[in-house]
């Protein structure tokens, strides 16, 4: 019966369609088949105007490739074509329909791997936060897909931190893995792996790779992807770097695999010889990593496509056969769950220095939608009914600038690990926070919520008894924030309400989180003396 089996398992390999296709599992650094046999990633990036290695495309817009069942119809016999066993999308609509599509996958022998962002909801590398609003949306992809057996997982962030000076983003992306973690487990009965796709930055390779694997594995990665472009035309491993890729996570304990590659030059995607995809799957490489994504399916303007489409009409490339080719040479040697013990631990957490800004295994509070709501409830002062988003910043500024303590309930320091209790709500509810702190902290004077007409006291809700206790919790937590913060001698201000629109703004406000298509500036660095790692959210 074993032996039936792994045939079942290799002639999945070899792109034999099979229909329910059986879940893959993770154990150790390997992938596995429910029968124990290993599983490798021969994968193609698919979702038109996804921009190669984290870029943006410049457009909030997105079209779901999953619920597009006319386009899978079309694409799915070329992705069979090309041997492909799993595809990358980079943002779906968890509200579509994705039977059609996952079905026609399923029947093709291929998995999916989906990020879980948008284009406007997403861990934002310049101004990030975890908030409730985001943890619908990543939850919402999850169930979404998750009903399909063909789903290995998810991808919580995509080179969120792409470089030295955006590290403090990678804190917000590791709650994100945590709690998308504990939906999983929670909710489902199999595994679905969350993982982050990460760029090779030579300042902080190192890092990245070792914060995202250390400590509560909980919270921890279940696998690693590399974005990765180093292997261009004819090359070789030692040339490529790739040599030093495995050196580097050959004690990685969970699994790694390219999670885009397919470098276009010398000369253009046409040119694409795919050396690195042989050398993918030897030995060498296939003791270390599970496979990997070809960017990618579509051609676009960056020129990395296998396939153009015209109107109706899907045209392969010139790169297409070539990989093709190349795909249905590889034959990995594989091994059997039944006899791999693995050996590998997690990483240990890099220390802050001056390339890494994030301690230790210290996360942003988990979103909850219902404390947030208890906080607002009890407020007094609130922002008014009619004020705009865009106009929030000016309050913001002002108050965090001359009232400290009046913010530290939305604080978010990754440096030192100290993050407010409501530093995961909506900016609403963070905005009404931090007015009713300083209308607190001006002893309930009249004119300390007024902002020119922009803040209003409201009539407190019905005491709630379930709000107690995490209210309760919620202000200790608070308190804790704000001592991290009282050593600042703060910033000149002279503490009086403001009566007009025009708020001093006593320190510069130069991060922006995102909220739809509004960008809302809620940044004070050193503002209250706590250090560069202060995002204020």
């Amino acid at each position: 019966m074993r032996n039936s089996k792994v045939a079942i398992a290799s002639s999945l390999f070899l792109g034999q369609a099979l229909a329910a296709l059986p879940p893959i599992h993770m154990k150790g650094t390997k992938f596995f088949y429910e029968n124990g046999t290993q599983f490798f990633m021969r994968g193609i990036a698919y979702q038109q105007d996804s921009a190669a290695g984290g870029a943006s495309t410049g457009s909030n817009k997105y079209a779901d490739p999953l619920a597009n069942a006319a386009a899978c119809r079309r694409d799915v016999p070329l992705l069979v074509e090309l041997n492909t066993n799993t595809i990358r999308t980079y943002a779906i609509d968890p509200t579509a329909d994705h039977t059609v599509c996952m079905k026609l996958l399923d029947d093709a022998g291929i998995y999916v791997i989906s990020d879980l962002s948008e284009p406007a909801l997403s861990v934002n590398r310049d101004a990030p936060l975890w908030d409730t609003d985001l943890l619908k949306r990543y939850v919402g992809v999850v169930d979404a897909l998750a009903k399909y057996d063909n789903v290995i997982g998810f991808f919580a962030g995509n080179e969120v931190s792409n470089n030295n000076t955006n590290t403090p983003a990678s804190a917000f992306v590791k709650a994100a893995v945590r709690d998308t973690k504990a939906h999983i487990k929670k909710t489902y009965q199999r595994w679905l792996g969350v993982g982050y796709a990460a760029n090779d930055d030579p300042f902080i390779r190192n890092e990245i790779a070792h914060y995202f694997n250390c400590g509560d594995q909980d919270s921890a990665i279940d696998f690693w992807g590399y974005n990765i472009y180093s292997w261009c035309g004819k090359s070789s491993m030692e040339k490529s770097g790739y040599s030093k890729q495995v050196e580097f996570f050959k004690n990685y304990s969970v699994p790694v695999f390219f999670a885009e590659y397919g470098c276009n030059e010398p000369g253009g995607a046409a040119n694409r010889i795919w050396e690195e995809s042989t050398a993918l799957y030897t030995d060498e490489m296939t003791s270390v990593f599970s496979g990997g994504i070809v960017y990618m399916f579509h051609q676009e303007a960056n020129d990395y496509g296998l396939v153009e489409v015209k109107g109706s009409t899907a045209v392969t490339q010139k790169d297409f056969a070539p990989l093709a080719t190349a795909m249905a040479k590889v034959n990995p040697t594989l091994i059997d769950e039944l006899t791999y013990t693995p050996s590998n631990q997690p990483q240990t957490c890099p220390d802050v220095s001056s390339n890494w800004k994030v301690k230790g295994d210290a996360l942003p509070p988990t979103p909850d939608e219902a404390l947030c709501d208890c906080m607002y409830k009890s407020l007094s002062c609130v922002p008014a009914r009619n004020l705009s988003p865009k106009d929030y910043r000016p309050i913001f500024d002002f108050i965090c600038g001359v009232k400290g303590n009046s913010c530290a309930g939305i604080i978010a320091n990754t440096e030192t690990g100290v993050y407010g209790s409501f530093s995961m709500c909506n900016p609403q509810q963070k905005l009404g926070h931090v007015l009713d702190a300083y209308y607190r902290s001006q002893n309930s004077a009249s004119s300390a919520c007024d902002f020119d007409g922009q803040a209003a006291i409201q009539k407190k809700g019905t005491a709630d008894a379930a709000c107690k206790d995490p209210l309760a919790s919620a202000s200790a937590q608070n308190s804790i924030a704000a001592t991290a913060t009282s050593g600042s001698s703060g910033a000149a201000g002279t503490g009086k309400a403001a009566k007009s629109s025009n708020f001093a703004v006593p320190v510069p406000m130069n991060n922006l989180f995102t909220m739809g298509d509004v960008a809302i500036g809620l940044y004070a660095a050193v503002a209250m003396g706590v250090g560069a790692g202060m995002v204020l959210l």
